[in-house]
């Protein structure tokens, strides 16, 4: 079984968070839907809620203070993305865009990814097409076809007319799936592949 590197962007403002349920139901399909595929999963959550005032100072300086440097590089170093923001005035929140404004040019660029998005109404789901997905495609990422979006009404039943989310959820984790199973496996450098010659060594000495 082959391993790939899966990471979720959760950008929740609250403990507790739909937004981090969301990621967390996204994840576990998407992972199932994996292992279908005889695909093993390395998963890294970011939080972004506890990266705040890094992610700030990332954007003002143009370099990820420590504290953020591993969160940069579980997304940008993974097979698959899974992006997940709460919509406030019809649009992704500050803190989401300020952490991917602060990844280089390109990070993202080839990378397969899942948006979704939560809100206190249905009628926030639109800015999943006007906005998440516009973004993601400027930084050249291959968005899958579904994109997800949970309002109150889909955590308690859903809603006559739309699909079931649990049905959204699945949908979009084997899209993503199929993806990331079928990217090449990262090639690892061998160290003794191009040694120096011993002589060289003894001129060096």
């Amino acid at each position: 079984m082959t391993t790939r590197k899966l990471a979720v962007l959760s950008a929740g403002m609250r403990v507790p968070s739909s937004t981090r349920l969301l990621a967390d139901r996204l994840t576990e399909a998407t992972v199932a839907a994996l292992r279908e595929r005889g695909v093993s999963a390395e998963v890294e959550v970011v939080e972004l809620r506890e990266h705040a005032h890094e992610t700030l100072d990332a954007v003002l300086t143009g370099f990820p203070p420590p504290g953020l440097r591993d969160a940069v590089d579980a997304v940008t170093h993974a097979d698959g993305l899974i992006a997940v923001t709460p919509i406030f005035s019809g649009s992704y929140t500050g803190l989401f865009k300020l952490f991917l404004d602060g990844l280089e040019d390109g990070a993202l660029a080839g990378k397969p990814a899942l948006v979704a998005a939560t809100g206190g109404t249905g009628r926030h789901s639109l800015a999943l097409e006007h906005a998440v997905r516009p973004l993601f495609a400027y930084l050249r990422s291959v968005v899958v076809p579904t994109a997800v979006f949970a309002a109150p009404e889909d955590w308690a039943g859903g809603v006559d007319g739309v699909a079931p989310l649990d049905q959204r959820i699945a949908r979009a984790a084997g899209e993503l799936a199929e993806l990331v199973a079928a990217r090449p496996a990262p090639e690892v450098a061998d160290p003794f592949a191009d040694p120096v010659p011993f002589a060289d060594l003894l001129e060096m000495s």
